[in-house]
């Protein structure tokens, strides 16, 4: 093997160590990725709402909980209730969207122990603690959310993250005599960059970070 080859392998050996991403791909999560308002008319099929759950389903949570739960809104008629509990400026980001997906959490996950963590019992603190239990479902659904961002841009679906809705409406729409609490919004589709507003900028490292 001559030592450009060797060379080559070396690197190939390193990757796959490592196991790190492509330039490409972290583009495509974190550096060129944007938040979108608009969307184009092409339909998202359900598979791909499957396909989306199958990835974002294996982001960690704590006691490997998973109390997140998502009702996918695809039609006019689904997202009908869902509109008196939005803010005014997010009406038209929804009713445009193929797809938006109520992220909620259940504040009983800690019933699914059983099954997801079947080695240890570690329900009893979240049983006798209703206040912990929903700090736990808010936080974790929170990761799961993010998770469910990330996979989505991962197979090649845009996304429009909202917040601006009454969470006591929504609930009362959608959840009431259930276990569920909404957590957030989160537009589905294929993104119109016409659309896009200028970059906002981030905080720099030193501004928020500290090595200690």
């Amino acid at each position: 093997m001559d030592i450009v080859a060797q060379a080559q392998e070396e690197v190939r050996k390193t990757r796959e160590r490592i196991r790190v991403l492509d330039e490409d791909s972290l583009d495509l999560l974190f550096r060129k990725a944007r938040s979108y308002h608009a969307f184009t008319d092409r339909p998202v099929p359900h598979e791909k709402l499957r396909e989306l759950h199958a990835l974002m389903n294996w982001g960690p949570t704590s006691t490997n909980g998973n109390p997140a739960r998502i009702i996918f809104l695809t039609t006019d008629e689904a997202k009908a209730p869902l509109m008196p509990a939005l803010n005014p400026g997010n009406v038209a980001k929804v009713a445009g969207a193929p797809v938006t997906a109520l992220i909620a959490y259940d504040v009983k996950w800690y019933e699914n122990l059983e099954r997801l963590f079947p080695h240890r019992d570690m329900s009893g603190p979240y049983r006798s603690d209703p206040e912990k239990a929903a700090s736990g479902a808010f936080r974790n659904s929170s990761l799961q959310g993010a998770y469910f961002m990330l996979a989505a841009r991962a197979i090649g679906l845009d996304i429009g993250g909202l917040s601006g809705f009454d969470n006591m409406i929504l609930d009362d729409v959608f959840f009431a005599d259930t276990n569920l609490r909404s957590n957030f919004l989160c537009n589905l589709g294929y993104g119109d960059e016409t659309a896009l507003f200028q970059r906002l900028p981030r905080l720099e490292f030193d501004e928020v970070c500290e090595i200690r």
